[in-house]
């Protein structure tokens, strides 16, 4: 198994996904095998940070008490350069089709990724 690149959810400032060697699918969620085709060890690659707002929903009732100072707050589905789709949070304004770019704030004592407008 390839060692993993160090991504958002341990820490760091980025984004990774996975690709399959022999198939060539890509896929966000980091496994120990290709969700299209089984095979085992797909690559880990870092991310750009950039994509295109899928969908936007806008959140205006706090499901947490840590999140209560963050309403209202925008989840996002971002269709993402390399050719895989994530959820993340997102500047309140962005309508589908918006070119988008990442950053990772703080959000509720956790590091995510947030999308703003391309500029």
């Amino acid at each position: 198994m390839s060692e993993r690149i160090a991504d958002w959810t341990k820490g760091e400032q980025a984004i990774t996904f996975q690709t399959c060697g022999p198939c060539g699918h890509v896929q966000y969620f980091h496994r120990a095998f290709c969700a299209a085709c089984g095979a085992p060890d797909p690559r880990d690659a870092r991310a750009s940070g950039k994509g295109r707002v899928y969908a936007t929903s806008l959140v205006c009732r706090a499901a947490t008490p840590e999140t209560r100072a963050h309403v209202p707050y925008n989840i996002l589905l971002v269709d993402c350069a390399e050719g895989f789709r994530m959820m993340a949070h997102g500047e309140t304004n962005l309508a589908v089709g918006d070119e988008v770019t990442a950053s990772f704030p703080t959000f509720a004592g956790k590091l995510v990724p947030f999308f703003s407008k391309r500029k």
